[in-house]
């Protein structure tokens, strides 16, 4: 199935475009084994004009049949690719960029491939009870692979080490897989999910 890139994307969010709209499907805590529990989840992919897409998942516990039963997480965040600050970018805080992005052309987005013919990428997400990730990853095609670079947590917030996730794009069903350190305890299986574009 060809991957259909939205008008007016910046040049340096095509090799994320596949990720771009809403997506919606069920999955497995844990492992997924027969007692693990199901829920269902919701999770949009937007692009506003900068070198960024946006990211929002909202996911519910649900029987094994797809109703929700209540409320089980929500988090947000921001996947871009990982380069070079230019003086064209914004920030930090409400810095604006120039209007002329600081990658042009698809050419110039060519010449960040990394050695393995993917994209360095970088994600924040954000979740409640007071903990951000940063990850550092590769994007390949219609693949993505993360893993924590540095995980802040709260005075309060529940004992969370590091992390992986990974996406994958498959005959048009968006595939994920989060694994999850708490504790002492090595990473291990937190969720997996199958989402279709709504």
């Amino acid at each position: 199935m060809p991957i259909e890139i939205p008008s007016g994307l910046t040049p340096e969010l095509v090799p994320l475009s596949w990720l771009i709209g809403e997506w919606e499907g069920s999955g497995r805590l844990g492992a997924g084994e027969a007692d693990d529990e199901h829920f269902v989840q919701r999770v949009v992919f937007a692009h506003n004009g900068f070198p960024y897409l946006t990211y929002t998942a909202e996911s519910w516990l649900a029987d094994e049949h797809g109703n929700r039963l209540r409320p089980l997480s929500s988090e947000m965040g921001f996947w871009q690719i990982d380069r070079p600050l230019h003086d064209a970018d914004g920030g930090p805080g409400l810095v604006p960029a120039d209007i002329v992005p600081a990658y042009k052309s698809a050419e110039e987005v060519e010449a960040l491939r990394n050695g393995q013919d993917g994209f360095d990428i970088a994600v924040t997400i954000l979740q409640p009870g007071g903990i951000a990730e940063l990850y550092y990853g590769q994007i390949k095609g219609p693949q993505i692979q993360l893993a924590t670079d540095a995980v802040l947590r709260g005075a309060h917030s529940r004992d969370y080490k590091s992390a992986t996730r990974i996406l994958g794009l498959v005959n048009g069903s968006l595939f994920w897989r989060w694994d999850v350190a708490v504790g002492d305890a090595p990473l291990a299986p937190h969720a997996s999910a199958i989402l279709s574009r709504v």
